[in-house]
């Protein structure tokens, strides 16, 4: 598992590098983007795909690889793969096949946004991209008014109709910090009242355009009165595994995380 860089090619570690130099196979999201990584840096390793349209048909190959004694890296289009991007099921594949599995960390647009949001919390929920049809993402935040920071993706498409969603169930007064561009030329962040984000986005074109980074103000309600069980867990099933959505969403809100397992896998 090999974090790559989420935007500035010269972020890639070392230790990263060297792993993808000396793999037999490198799996990725996107094998064109993989290979500008691999061309700046001078890496000839193969690379096949593995997106979320081939990731169990394109597992068990992998896998009698790893069985054979070779060595496969596992890379998203940016930042730490498995995280709202594909991997997470050659993962667990790897690991119920007695697979040594070794995270390379590094680079992640949520920890970078979130560090720099200056949200002060003891826990934060990454709730990855939320919904793209209107309806179904006003449903979504119903359940996501946490007493922590939230750090959502979205894509430029979305990003003005999701922050106005974000101000009818918040408030205006609720603050966010809104990172585009991370680590890329045009990087922007900037923290302000919800209120005033639409008008933040509107002022200048170019706003609407690249990835987003949203980490929203922790909220002040408790959080067994606010939070609904399946609807965090139906939240948390859209960016990561059901093993995984299950334990978050006890841990959020004290719902028995055997039973959550359980509804994950029916849904």
């Amino acid at each position: 598992m090999v974090a790559t860089p989420i935007g500035n090619l010269s972020d890639a570690s070392p230790r990263s590098l060297d792993t993808l130099r000396g793999v037999d196979v490198i799996a990725c999201e996107d094998t064109r983007t993989t290979r500008t990584l691999l061309a700046r840096h001078g890496i000839a390793t193969r690379t096949v795909a593995l997106h979320e349209h081939n990731e169990r048909r394109a597992a068990p190959a992998l896998i009698d690889a790893l069985r054979e004694g070779r060595s496969v890296a596992l890379v998203s289009d940016a930042g730490t793969p498995a995280l709202s991007d594909p991997g997470a099921w050659l993962v667990a594949e790897a690991h119920r096949a007695g697979v040594r599995v070794s995270p390379i960390p590094g680079p992640s647009a949520a920890a970078a946004a979130l560090s720099a949001s200056g949200f002060a919390a003891p826990h934060f929920l990454f709730a990855g991209f939320l919904p793209a049809t209107a309806a179904t993402r006003r449903k979504a935040l119903e359940a996501l008014d946490v007493p922590w920071p939230l750090v959502i993706y979205e894509a430029p498409h979305r990003i003005a109709a999701t922050l106005q969603d974000l101000r009818a169930r918040f408030g205006d007064s609720r603050e966010i910090l809104v990172a585009r561009e991370l680590t890329k030329k045009f990087e922007e962040l900037v923290r302000l009242p919800l209120g005033e984000a639409p008008a933040w986005l509107a002022e200048r074109p170019e706003r609407s355009q690249g990835e987003f980074v949203l980490v929203l103000a922790p909220g002040a309600g408790e959080r067994h009165a606010v939070l609904d069980p399946e609807k965090v867990l139906e939240v948390l099933l859209q960016a990561v595994a059901p093993s995984e959505a299950a334990r978050l969403a006890a841990r959020i809100t004290g719902a028995p995380k055997n039973l959550l397992y359980r509804k994950a896998l029916k849904s």
